[in-house]
This record gives C-alpha cells, sequence and structure tokens, in this order.
C-alpha cells in the first residue's frame, strides 16, 4: 500500500491558539472540522507531544484561526516549526488575546472561533479535542487556504507531529535550520550545500545564508 494515499483527502490550514503557562501560545494545525451545527460542535486533532495539547488539556479552551491565502509563510512557519514550551511564539505575530486569556492571529485570517471543550478521545498519538464554539468574528473575509496550496504554492511540508506527516524514505541528509522561521531543510536528494546561491527559505523566503545546521532534536509545539 502507498502510504501517501492519504494526502488525496482535503485539509485546511489553522492555528489553534491557548493560554500558556508563561504566555500564550498557538500552533498550526490541518485537523478541524465540524461535528455538528446545533449545537455548534469542532473536532481538533493535536500530538500529544505538543505544548499545545497539554494546554487545551489544562484549560478547557482553545481559539481556532482559519489562515487565509494571504497569511504569510513566516507565520506559518514561526508557529508551526517552534516550540511554545519555552519560547514566545507570538512575539513577532500579530495578534490580540481574548479575555479568556487564549490569542488570536490577526495576520490576514479569515475568520476566528472560540470553542470550550466538551469531549476528547485519545489515540495512540494524538488527542482528538471536541470543542462548542462560545465566540466567534462577525465577518469572514478572504480565502481560506488549503493544505494542498501549502504544499503546492508556498511549498511548505508538514511538520514532525502533524498527522498529516510522512517520513521520508530515502536515508535522511544533514538538516539545516531557518534562524527566521526555523523552517527545517532535509532534502535527501539534493543536499543543503548544492543549492544554488539564490536559493531562498520556502516558508519566509529568507536568503539560504540565515540557514545553520542543526543537530536531530525534536520539537514540541
Amino acid at each position: 500500500m502507498n502510504n501517501r494515499i492519504l494526502q488525496s483527502l482535503s485539509y485546511g490550514l489553522y492555528a489553534v491558539g491557548v493560554k500558556g503557562e508563561k504566555y500564550p501560545t498557538a500552533c498550526i494545525v490541518n485537523t478541524v472540522f465540524q461535528i455538528t451545527s446545533s449545537p455548534m460542535m469542532v473536532a481538533i486533532s493535536i500530538n500529544h507531544a505538543n505544548y499545545t495539547n497539554e494546554c487545551i488539556k489544562k484549560q478547557g479552551e482553545f481559539t481556532v484561526s482559519v489562515l487565509s491565502e494571504n497569511t504569510s509563510g513566516a507565520i506559518i512557519g514561526a508557529l508551526g516549526f517552534n516550540s511554545g514550551r519555552e519560547s514566545d511564539k507570538l512575539q513577532n505575530v500579530r495578534h490580540k488575546i481574548l479575555r479568556e486569556g487564549a490569542p488570536v492571529i490577526q495576520e490576514d485570517i479569515c475568520c476566528w472561533f472560540l470553542c470550550k471543550v466538551r469531549d476528547s478521545i485519545e489515540t495512540t498519538t494524538h488527542t482528538i479535542f471536541i470543542g462548542e464554539l462560545t465566540a466567534g468574528s462577525e465577518k469572514i473575509t478572504g480565502t481560506p487556504m488549503t493544505y494542498k496550496f501549502y504544499h503546492d504554492v508556498i511549498k511548505g511540508k508538514s511538520p514532525k507531529y502533524a498527522p498529516t506527516y510522512v517520513p521520508d524514505n530515502e536515508p535522511a541528509g544533514d538538516v539545516y535550520t531557518c534562524k527566521i522561521c526555523k523552517y527545517e531543510y532535509d532534502n535527501s536528494l539534493i543536499p543543503f550545500e548544492e543549492l544554488p546561491d539564490d536559493w531562498t527559505c520556502p516558508i519566509c523566503g529568507a536568503p539560504k545564508d540565515v540557514f545553520i545546521k542543526k543537530n536531530n532534536e525534536t520539537t514540541e509545539e
């Protein structure tokens, strides 16, 4: 069986925000879907290793910001390839904090909503949180970003803990990390050193010379 067949399914791209221990934080997810219309309920899937998972279990609430095709790749990189456990992922991201303490992204999003956790289901690697909408934006603007758009147009890749992550079957090469958005380049077919000098980060557009070689470490969002 081809282990990439599930990539034919449709996904969006979202920022899930939570109230953290030190400061509010958010991570990028592609699994948000509606469960019922009355009451209005959605489900999201968050990896057990993600800091966001821990915060949702403690706070019982989360926000969802629906990213648009105009949302900067740098925002996706900052929220999707960094850990909120020790760093302020929202430091350079325009956002607002709701009275519940959870953040809402304000960088060209389509809309946002706040959810109260009503139930959860544990899988081997992820928690599926089922939340009821308790607040949200009045307007919907722009075109929602799909995961296909993210891969085909922005040329982004799935973070290690994303539900759609598929490990490369080729031997891994050296990993180089963008100092701006933390995107990791680990293409086993084209070594980083062999990329042309005018190559830029597919997420934030930073030049090649801002990348640094890193050790293979685990990143928790």
